[in-house]
């Protein structure tokens, strides 16, 4: 009973062009009644929290830049990612027509039947492959809170994580989604200043310039591109930190959610998860934050063998 996931949707379609509120280009609208818009507040923070397999935080808020802050205090590592519906589609629509096509195909995926598997999403409804991803908040360790800023146009959204359980089965399936409606109403939340400029491409990976320092640091992520990997999935970019056990192997493997051992929610040992941004559209920019104490770390995109395609790449922040 998965809900709407980047996986398959990604496996059939392009991503979206991701446009702005204020400009309504290729872009209608969500209706609100006048309760819901009345509630509706320009806001700096947006809080998210999860105790166990849940996403707690308001269920309307404003269109434009949008900063989330996500407290993950259960045991597992999960992350956020945003999914725009089509005009019209509800999360009643998802539960009726697609959870039990991926509660099926991922049942096959998990048993070793990848053919089997990816050929019982023939079954999903037209609508579903006109959804679009618009970044998110990165993988994020248990016990531990991420922020990241991304902009977001009015309409009806479903956030979700898909991390997987020990057993195979994707959080979601254990009820880690929830819908959002994005108001009319604009943010009046500027566009933040980052310190620390990074671009992602197909063609040249994760790319910054050397001397991060320690303390807060606000990353700019630039999708120069987009492109639809081995996994059926787009790049983003996650921060880890890395103590002396870590293995860069283990990791590159994890970051892989169709490999039997990719993406378990006991995560990669010496490895800490700090936040980051979802996959969003070529030519959009997310931002996140994280407060960054002497030691070693990682860039690293959720695609199948990030190192040899540029997308993890390590980096040292010394003693000031």
């Amino acid at each position: 009973m998965k809900s709407i996931g980047r996986p398959l949707i990604l496996l059939i379609i392009s991503i979206g062009v991701f446009i702005g509120c204020k400009n309504d280009k290729n872009t209608k609208s969500v209706i609100i009644n006048q309760e819901n818009e009345a509630k509706v507040k320009p806001t700096n923070v947006i809080n998210i929290v999860t105790q166990a397999m849940e996403f707690q935080m308001v269920d309307t808020i404003p269109c434009g830049w949008n900063t989330f802050k996500y407290k993950n205090l259960s045991d597992e590592i999960h992350f956020v990612v945003f999914e725009k519906y089509p005009e019209g589609i509800t999360i009643d629509s998802t539960r009726a027509q697609v959870f039990p096509v991926f509660d099926k195909g991922m049942d096959l995926i998990n048993e070793g039947k990848n053919k089997e598997g990816f050929s019982a999403f023939n079954s999903l409804p037209a609508w579903f492959f006109n959804v679009e991803f618009t970044g998110g908040i990165g993988l994020v360790s248990p016990k531990e809170t991420a922020v990241s800023t991304i902009k977001l146009d009015p309409g009806r959204y479903l956030i979700e994580c898909y991390v997987k359980m020990k057993n195979g089965k994707f959080h979601s399936v254990m009820g880690m989604y929830k819908e959002i409606i994005v108001s009319n109403t604009p943010n009046d939340l500027l566009e933040p200043e980052a310190t620390v400029g990074v671009s992602i491409s197909s063609e040249n990976g994760i790319e910054f310039k050397p001397g991060i320092t320690s303390g807060k640091q606000i990353f700019k992520i630039a999708f120069k591109d987009q492109k639809v990997h081995e996994h059926f999935l787009g790049h983003d970019v996650h921060v880890v930190k890395l103590d002396e056990s870590a293995d860069l192997a283990t990791l590159n493997n994890w970051m892989n959610w169709s490999a039997p051992t990719g993406l378990l929610g006991h995560g990669v040992d010496g490895v800490t998860f700090l936040g980051g941004t979802q996959e969003a559209p070529a030519g959009d920019t997310t931002y996140f934050t994280a407060n960054l104490k002497p030691g070693n770390y990682a860039l690293i995109a959720e695609v199948p063998d990030p190192l040899s395609k540029g997308m993890l790449k390590t980096f040292s922040v010394p003693s000031n």
